[in-house]
This record gives C-alpha cells, structure tokens and sequence, in this order.
C-alpha cells in the first residue's frame, strides 16, 4: 500500500503489485515489446557533477498524451553516481529496474536489456499515473534500497527516432559487459551466486549463475552476482557456497542443489546446468531465447524471443515460453541467455553446438563466432527450413553431425537423424494398413461413450470441445470384432 515516501503518487506502490498482469484489454499502452524493433534500459554510472539528483526527464509523449491502444519504442536510461560505484556494478543495478517497476500499481516490467516489455494500465493512466511519476519512485527505491548511490537521475524516452539512435550505443554497453566476464571457467571458482529476482512471476524459479552460465535473463554475470552479494548480502542476488560436485559433466553440484532447493521451498531439489534434459535448470520467464528438443531428428532447435512466427517445428516463442516458463523443469525445452550459448559448457552433456540443427538467422548471428566453425554452415536458419521435412533434407544435405552421430555423440545416447528413421521403420504397420499423413484426416469433436454403473445399462456420450491432441502420425487399420461364446453359432 502507499506510504510516506509516495504520497504523492497517484497509484500505489509496494511489493503487493509484483507479478501484476496487465492483459491487452486493461491496457492503455505498451512499451517495447515484440512488436517493436527498439527498446532498452541502461544503467550507467557516472561523474556526480553529471548527475541531478532526483531530475526526471521524457522526451516523447507521456502516457497521457498516447492514444489508448499504442505499442511504441522505449528506453529507460538510469544514470548514478556515487564515490563508492565502479562501473563494474552497473549490470547489478540495471537489473533493479525489473524490480523496483513492478512495485507501481498498474505498470507492469517483464524481460531486461533490450527486450524490455512494458505496460501500463487503462486504470492508472486514468487515476494520472505519468512516466514521470514512474521515475520518481525509481529513484526514491533506488536511494532507498541501495544507499551507496548518493545520485540518481532518469531519462525515459518514447520518440522511436531518439531510442532507434540511442539502440547501437546500449548494445556495445552490453556486449562490453559481457566480454569482461569470459574467459574464467567454473572449476576456478569456490563460489556460484544465486538469483531470485524473477520469483514474482516464477515462483520457483531460482537461478544459478556461475562463470560459463549466465542468468538466464542476459543481464547477471558472475562477476555481476559477486558485485550485488556484496552491496546487499541479504538481497535477492546471493552466494552460493559450490560444496561437493556430483556431476562435472552434466554440471551438478551439491551446494546448488541445496541453494535451489530452499530457495524454491522444496520444489525443486535437483538442478544440473549443462543439459536440457533430466534435471535442467528452472526456467523464469525472463529467458532469452528457448532450447527445444526435436524428437523426428533427435536434435536440438533454438528460437529466441524477438523471432516472428513458428519455429521450424511449428510451434511460436510465445507458446512454448508458456510451457517452459515459471519456474518448471521440463524436460527438452530449456530458458537460456545469449551469454549461455557462447559458453563452452553450453548444453555439454547433451551434444551441444554438434547436437543444434535450428536456430533463426539473427540469433545465429549473434553467436557465430562462438559455434564450431566444421558445424556452422551445417545449422539450418529459417531460410533453409520451415518445417519437419524440410529441415530432414537440410541436414542430410549438409552432412550435419546429428545425421550420422560420431561415438562422442553416441556416448551420450545421441541416436541421430538415421536412428530415428531406423526406429520408425522397425516399428511400421503391417502391410495391410493404412497410415494416413497429418492434415488430410478431418477432424472431429472426439466423443467418448461410457457406461454408468447402476445406470440400468444407459451409455452416455462425453463430447470434448476445443480439445487438442497430438499425434505423430494416425494409424487405420481394419479389425474384426472377436466373436464370443455363442455368437455365430
């Protein structure tokens, strides 16, 4: 509820509107998102005599000047000074914003970096909710939950032509960032750090952030974990003492697991950090992008979120995200950050770059450097394939690893393209049976009839309504009815 400190606001602020939703139809309008190809935050430290304290800047309309309905370009720029502050430790306040947003009553903050998506809500914008409001309670949170900025200012800006010029400077910001933290492995540190920054919207969701596994958010390296352990020991970014290693290779460690699994009150219990299977890390929401197994080549495919339409196995980010999402285990489809994919532990124990064969063109891109360069050209983009069958003729084509997997693959019970297909053809139909391809079966309600017991031997009819049910394939075969004692005689 209110308080002092925001008296002045026209909405409420506190933790109670953490994991707030503002779904399209309460929304006035939203900043960032999918739907536009601009928006970032930054936050950078600087010079006190370069910072107003407590100035709050909008260049752009504000909410109130914006037609209900607008979807548009974003920046919030945060910059802070302070005779303590290094810039090492501006990744750790950046991602402060995610929380500190979400504490104002109708404005809801999901992802970081450059893909922020924001909403603000009918209801506020009619109760006079302003971005300028907006940056006064960020800087009242920011003096009051971090005292070692003694400055803070804030910029927001909502002209696309100012965030589409400030885009390319935020990028070199956070690849800069993201340079500084390679190159020490996990087996030079004693010490991971833990995140649970997302927890308002993933309830179980803890992340493990070690030196070849970012967050899988992009935005908190290990160096950024030891940074805000030490600002704020009880906050939400904390150590994590390593203890025993279970599993070095499928990355299990016995101090993860115990942080993970009292952080997430015993929901999960295991986690191991280099694989999408068995125990994968908890994904948030925040991810990335989203490794996903595909089951007809045995490999791996990865869509990020920005990617429009569906990937190449039919299915869009936003509902696999849905299925991944809050905190989960599920097997085969797994939250990752950019930073991840450039590690060399990146889903080792499942094949890694030898075991991907999907991923968009821009997303591929951005880690070219960092994929073997003999399996590189072998990665189908959604230039190359659209679809199951399509993508089967690629990999063949280009000889890619999983077509025919080498002993190391098959070390980790990688059968391959060609073990796929030997499987399916040992387990086809009789001759006098009929497979029907998908798509040319039509489709109707599914009915069920059943018994009811003491019903007098009445049947009634179950009829399923927008069910949904997926099949690899469909199978008609002839059967004759057994005749029972009697019959036929």
């Amino acid at each position: 509820m209110k308080s002092g400190m925001f008296a002045d606001i026209p909405v409420d602020v506190g933790v109670v509107y953490e994991g707030e939703r503002i779904r399209k139809g309460d929304m006035h309008a939203e900043l960032g998102g999918p739907d536009v190809p601009h928006k970032f935050e930054l936050l950078r430290v600087k010079p006190p005599e370069q910072v107003e304290d407590g100035k709050v800047t909008v260049v752009g309309p504000d909410f109130k000047d914006m037609p209900e309905g607008t979807k548009t370009p974003f920046a919030i720029l945060v910059e802070v000074s302070g005779k303590d502050l290094e810039e090492e430790m501006e990744g750790v306040f950046e991602r402060r914003l995610h929380y500190f947003t979400n504490w104002v009553e109708g404005f809801m903050h999901l992802n970081q970096r450059n893909t922020i998506w924001c909403r603000v809500s009918k209801k506020s914008v009619q109760r006079g909710l302003t971005l300028k409001h907006l940056g006064m309670v960020i800087i009242r949170l920011y003096h009051s939950e971090c005292p070692i900025i003694e400055k803070v200012q804030v910029t927001f800006y909502t002209d696309p032509s100012q965030v589409e010029k400030l885009y390319p400077e935020a990028l070199k910001v956070y690849e800069a960032r993201d340079a500084r933290a390679r190159g020490l492995k996990d087996e030079e540190v004693d010490v991971f750090y833990g995140c649970t920054l997302c927890q308002s919207f993933a309830p179980t969701h803890v992340c493990v952030i070690t030196p070849q596994r970012y967050a899988n958010c992009g935005a908190i390296s290990w160096f950024d974990g030891r940074a805000a352990s030490k600002i704020d020991p009880k906050g939400p970014i904390y150590e994590v003492k390593i203890g025993k290693c279970l599993d070095p290779f499928k990355g299990e460690w016995e101090g993860a697991n115990e942080s993970v699994k009292a952080k997430s009150l015993g929901a999960v219990t295991r986690v191991q950090l280099y694989t999408a299977f068995g125990y994968p890390h908890t994904s948030c929401g925040c991810f990335e992008a989203i490794a996903f197994y595909i089951p007809e080549v045995d490999g791996l495919g990865i869509v990020h979120r920005d990617f429009k339409g569906p990937a190449v196995n039919g299915v869009p980010f936003s509902t696999m995200a849905d299925s991944t999402a809050g905190g989960r285990q599920v097997d085969g489809f797994h939250g990752l950050s950019f930073e991840y994919m450039r590690s060399s532990k990146f889903l080792q124990a499942d094949g890694g770059w030898r075991r991907v064969v999907w991923i968009p063109k821009e997303a591929k891109e951005r880690v070219k450097d960092f994929i073997p360069k003999d399996v590189v050209d072998k990665i189908a983009t959604e230039e190359d394939a659209k679809n199951i069958e399509e993508l089967k003729a690629f990999l063949k084509a280009r000889n890619h690893p999983i077509v025919e997997p080498s002993e190391e693959l098959k070390k980790l019970g990688v059968k391959g393209l060609k073990g796929v297909e030997a499987e399916e053809a040992a387990a086809a139909p009789p001759a006098e049976a009929e497979e029907v391809p998908a798509g040319e079966v039509p489709v109707m309600a599914p009915t069920l009839t059943v018994g009811v017991p003491g019903a007098g031997g009445m049947e009634f009819e179950i009829i399923l309504k927008n069910a949904k049910i997926f099949a690899e394939r469909m199978i008609i075969r002839k059967v004759e009815k057994k005749k029972g004692k009697g019959e036929g005689q």
